[in-house]
């Protein structure tokens, strides 16, 4: 059982190369995976274009009104 990488042997550092390996692998094959779900693909025929519209003033009063 080593409690330090300064004092791992090279079977400890190989484990652990191994297990970042492996986790890097699953969080990307896990990323890949969600994006080919998607249900939002960039093809010609399913982009939807948003035109912008007449121009619109917004105010407001911050005056309190008194009666």
């Amino acid at each position: 059982m080593n409690h330090s990488i300064h004092s791992a042997d090279r079977g400890t550092h190989l484990k652990i190369v191994v297990v970042a390996l492996v986790a890097g692998i699953a969080v990307a094959a896990f990323g890949i995976a969600a994006r080919t779900n998607a249900e939002f693909s960039q093809t010609a025929q399913s982009t939807h274009v948003i035109k912008a519209g007449k121009p619109v003033a917004i105010t407001s009063s911050r005056a309190s009104e008194i009666r």
